[in-house]
């Protein structure tokens, strides 16, 4: 059994849980959290409940979950690996590619593996889109549109200190349209150059709430990244848009779980319809936790890097350091003047 500790007991810490219970061969029992409250409610059946990660870490666990503000990640990613720990670091990985760089060096230097979650890409439309750029059936792409329309309200913003700052929270393209641009990278590749513009319109946060970017991928394809929090009264969409000379794709609803449009030269209507349909009938398919905790219980296994490494994490997070740093200077960005620097001992 690989066994695991999860570290900080809020909301996101429950997906970790019932992954962990739900994949053959891991096994929780160990919680972590500094409120007592919180930690009661995780710490039964035989978990053991510690309110310090050094006492988690002294135990025979595994594998660590963090799942504490994004801001905490880095400092708890590298004790655990320090502690020789693998890690499973909730997403952001970090909020400043300094940070990514030293968890990503610290899970090296002590022969961990780490795995960023990013679970949408198991869903099952994503899936469907991934098979056919990877077979070619775009063609030439031409431009790419990645969207996310929520809603998160004052009260969202005012039930924690932490929610809508930059220290801890990062703003809507960190927190809550990262996942999309994961999504993004996955299927366009890597980015050249982007251009963008934040504002915090609405709500009364130190972050922006309001995002909206150019993209030139190394490819030469084009694209439009949009996110807000802002939207009223309610979540409305999000999206992934990829457009090519024989191939129109676009995944959405509230969530980008559903086939909103699949027009290919090389599918026929009938095949189009079954796609639609099976998409349909399970649109959200095996829990993207669940398949991270799968993963990485075989990547450990197998002694293999977990799919979504923390180098790939690192990807979706340089582009939203990018688009900051964009919308701070009024210039445009090149992603090679983010790429990872060799840590000079």
């Amino acid at each position: 059994m690989i066994r695991y500790g999860i570290v900080g007991c809020g909301h996101i810490a429950k997906k970790h849980v019932a992954a962990i219970q739900a994949v053959d061969g891991a096994e929780l029992v160990a919680v972590c959290d500094t409120n007592e409250n919180r930690l009661a409610e995780f710490a039964v059946d035989g978990v053991q409940g510690f309110t310090h990660i050094d006492d988690l870490l002294k135990t025979d666990v595994d594998v660590v979950c963090i799942c504490t503000p994004s801001g905490l990640h880095p400092e708890l990613t590298i004790r655990a690996a320090e502690a020789k720990k693998h890690v499973v670091v909730e997403k952001p990985m970090a909020l400043t590619l300094e940070d990514a760089d030293r968890m990503i060096e610290a899970c090296e230097k002590n022969g961990v593996k780490m795995a960023v979650v990013h679970p949408n890409r198991f869903r099952p439309a994503v899936q469907e889109l991934r098979k056919k750029l990877e077979n070619g059936s775009f063609g030439k792409i031409g431009h790419a549109n990645a969207t996310v329309r929520w809603n998160r309200n004052q009260a969202y913003y005012d039930q924690a200190p932490w929610r809508g700052t930059k220290e801890m929270d990062g703003g809507v393209l960190m927190n809550q349209a990262i996942h999309n641009i994961d999504l993004l990278l996955w299927m366009m590749g890597e980015v050249d150059e982007v251009t963008s513009y934040h504002a915090t319109r609405i709500r009364q946060i130190e972050a922006e709430d309001t995002s909206v970017s150019i993209i030139r991928f190394k490819s030469g394809a084009l694209g439009v990244l949009e996110a807000a929090v802002t939207i009223y009264p309610k979540n409305l969409e999000e999206s992934l848009s990829i457009f090519g000379e024989q191939g129109t794709a676009v995944i959405g609803g509230p969530t980008a779980n559903w086939i909103k449009t699949w027009n290919f030269a090389d599918v026929s209507e009938e095949e189009k319809a079954a796609t639609i349909q099976r998409v349909e009938e399970d649109p959200f398919g095996v829990p993207g936790h669940q398949c991270i905790i799968q993963d990485m219980t075989e990547a450990i296994k197998e002694d293999r890097k977990p799919i979504i490494s923390g180098d790939e994490g690192r990807q979706a997070l340089s582009l939203v350091i990018a688009c900051q740093l964009s919308a701070e200077t009024g210039k445009s960005v090149k992603m090679a003047d983010l790429a990872r620097q060799p840590v000079v001992e």
